[in-house]
């Protein structure tokens, strides 16, 4: 009887185990997006699964609130309410929230370790990584750039991830839920693991003395862009096999990152 127990018992842990990591799985796709006219663009478009709308319960129910719970009724959507600070940790943008979130199945958002080894496999992979990219509107534009290019992916620490916001959103122009992103907690922790896996790292540098476009790709490789005020952080540049420049005539220093990150993503590909 004990062993019987016991069997019994390794049923449930293996099964407990199991239904966890489909759990895990699933909400690791989940993207959540915040504001009203957003999230009113998210539900009415058919293309995308939408998880569940979530509302503050100070909303007055009339003009776009209503129609979002009217779509939501409409598609089957789970609508859960909830108090503002509530609110507020969903969204994590009390300030721009306006009330109203929605989580978005994201099939292509998944965290960097899922994708690793198979990416390495793949024939001369490239992937975009940021470091230290926060403006909305920056990394709007960058996500459309590269999800148009043949680049394979953008590695994106999740630092960066509160900042995408309704300005992110209509920047990508509507592309973000197109686009292949991994995401990891520590940049530098993840170029690592890559860089076992076989990747090596091009840190774009604007004094670098050697030109993207007499670079020949190597293999599997990650292109890093840092923000335009700190560039690259020195951790993640201490990993760089390549230092890399854009070239610049008449005396220009610098390009916006949006602009390089979409001069990289084509000269590469």
């Amino acid at each position: 009887m004990r062993n019987h127990n016991k069997s019994l018992n390794q049923i449930h842990t293996y099964s407990d185990s199991i239904s966890y990591q489909k759990k895990k799985a699933f909400f690791d796709n989940l993207l959540t997006i915040y504001g009203r006219y957003t999230c009113l663009e998210a539900m009415q478009d058919r293309s995308l699964e939408i998880h569940r709308l979530h509302l503050a319960k100070s909303n007055r129910v009339s003009g776009i609130i209503e129609k979002l719970i009217g779509l939501a009724k409409d598609r089957a959507i789970e609508i859960c309410y909830h108090t503002r600070h509530e609110l507020s940790r969903i969204s994590r943008n009390s300030n721009q929230d306006q009330g109203v979130a929605c989580d978005v199945i994201h099939a292509n958002f998944r965290h960097y370790s899922i994708s690793m080894k198979k990416l390495s496999l793949a024939t001369q992979p490239v992937i975009m990584a940021l470091d230290g990219v926060s403006n909305p509107q920056n990394l709007g534009m960058i996500i459309r750039s590269v999800t148009a290019s043949r680049v394979n992916t953008i590695l994106l620490p999740l630092r960066s991830w509160k900042h995408i916001s309704p300005l992110t959103i209509k920047a990508s122009a509507g592309t973000l839920f197109k686009s292949e992103i991994l995401r990891c907690e520590n940049l530098a922790f993840a170029i690592q693991d890559f860089k076992k896996n076989g990747f090596k790292i091009a840190v774009m540098e604007s004094n670098a003395k050697k030109s993207i476009d007499r670079f020949k790709i190597p293999g599997p490789v990650i292109f890093v862009l840092g923000n335009e005020t700190n560039g690259v952080s020195k951790e993640v540049a201490g990993l760089a096999d390549y230092r890399l420049s854009i070239a610049m005539q008449r005396g220009v220093q610098s390009l916006n990152v949006a602009v390089s990150a979409a001069l990289v993503a084509f000269t590469m590909t």
